[in-house]
């Protein structure tokens, strides 16, 4: 049973994780101890989370948590695994690292009787609406997959998928909100380019993305058909898509998912 998660690494996705949970109740600031390597992340995170436990080094956090979430660069999955591995028996792992596959985590692991878990959230769990896949190989209990899954549910949206969808997972929702929020800056810099205000440029252009992706999950219409909709014929809109469509727009985020799920498919590999 799980009664304390353990977070290691509290850098942007670390950090949203725990926020998110603590704001949304799923548990209490007290239930969770934290490390990271960075002193002033943790000063932050003292700040920002009353109440939270923090220690002074991985094995710390491996030793008083029922669950503990891998938040760490994917280059230092494996150190971190061989310095908490004294006090992994009988543990729950669950790694965020891009490109960290299940046999690398069961190789890691081996030796221990850690169950483990591989998981890949996205940033906008910081604000409640993230987006975050679990593997459907794991060897978690029902009872522990189903309260990592709770805390995902928690911050947003969570889908059960293969691992073999994990690639297309890391392009699609991992590192995408990288693409939106570079749309935003160009919409508004495009914007005060017209003479509006900076300040409100940047709202107007993040609530229109935030108006559009509402449109998708709540109609059920095709992308296609809401553009179709705002395109009138001979007006504005449908000047704006043909240069779109002239610059590549459609075949640049295409490729953009690419290089992103072949970064996710080399990382897995090294």
């Amino acid at each position: 049973m799980i009664n304390t998660i353990g977070m290691i690494g509290t850098g942007n996705m670390g950090s949203a994780i725990l926020r998110g949970i603590v704001d949304a109740s799923y548990v209490k600031a007290s239930q969770i101890i934290a490390y990271d390597a960075s002193s002033r992340r943790m000063s932050e995170l003292e700040e920002d989370i009353p109440g939270i436990i923090t220690a002074r080094d991985c094995l710390e956090v491996a030793e008083k948590a029922d669950l503990i979430i891998l938040a760490i660069k994917p280059i230092y999955v494996k150190d971190v695994i061989e310095e908490i591995r004294p006090a992994l028996n009988g543990k729950a792992v669950l790694s965020i690292a891009a490109g960290w596959t299940v046999s690398m985590l069961e190789n890691a692991l081996y030796g221990t009787s850690a169950s483990y878990l591989r998981v890949m959230p996205n940033t906008p769990a910081l604000v409640g609406e993230g987006m975050t896949a679990l593997c459907d190989n794991t060897t978690f209990s029902k009872e522990d997959f189903n309260y990592a899954k709770g805390i995902f549910d928690s911050i947003g949206k969570t889908k059960v998928l293969p691992e073999r969808l994990f690639d297309g997972v890391v392009a699609v929702s991992g590192s995408s909100p990288a693409y939106v929020y570079m749309m935003i800056e160009a919409m508004a810099d495009a914007a005060v380019k017209e003479g509006i205000p900076r300040v409100y440029a940047y709202e107007m252009a993040a609530q229109s993305v935030l108006g559009s992706a509402l449109m998708v999950l709540s109609s059920g219409t095709h992308p296609a058909a809401l553009k179709d909709a705002v395109c009138s014929p001979g007006g504005t809109t449908i000047e704006a898509v043909e240069e779109l469509e002239r610059k590549g727009f459609r075949a640049a985020i295409m490729d953009a998912m690419d290089a992103c799920a072949r970064k996710s498919r080399e990382l897995s590999k090294q």
